[in-house]
């Protein structure tokens, strides 16, 4: 194993999870993900589209934190307290999105044997990127990973 792989593994033993940053591109927003949450507490990673990254790694810690301290999330239903004043859901991501999303993913698991959650959130007009009305930029940052 590589240095950087070690220092993965030290992140998952240590936090619960490690988390990636990939920048923005001509194709694709930047995102964040994890790896490890599925390893250390049997609950899908999480991925984060679009957002800054200091608020996507917070947001993030979060989330396995609240895991860590027995919190369960499903798909479809609202949270709160990952972004000030909006309401979230979680949307499970199709497996066919892992090769371009998940590269340490796949690595860790051995394969597409994980599960992904993204993490949707609604304009700052509270138009979900599903809605007739949402902005061009919010369907940009959030593409649809999931399968409805």
């Amino acid at each position: 194993m590589d240095a950087q792989e070690l220092k993965v593994l030290k992140n998952i033993d240590e936090h619960g999870c490690h988390i990636l940053h990939v920048f923005e591109e001509a194709s694709l927003p930047r995102f964040s993900y994890s790896i490890g949450i599925q390893k250390n507490f049997n609950h899908p990673e999480l991925i984060v589209i679009g957002l800054k990254q200091e608020l996507a790694q917070w947001i993030i810690n979060e989330y396995c934190l609240r895991i860590k301290s027995g919190e369960q999330f499903e798909t479809e239903l609202l949270y709160s307290g990952f972004l000030d004043n909006f309401e979230i859901q979680f949307k499970t991501v199709n497996k066919n999105n892992y090769e371009k999303y998940f590269g340490w993913g796949l690595w860790l698991y051995k394969g597409n044997n994980f599960d992904v959650l993204q993490l949707i959130y609604p304009s700052i007009d509270g138009i979900w990127p599903w809605e007739n009305e949402a902005p061009k930029d919010l369907m940009w940052s959030t593409p649809q990973l999931y399968a409805n």
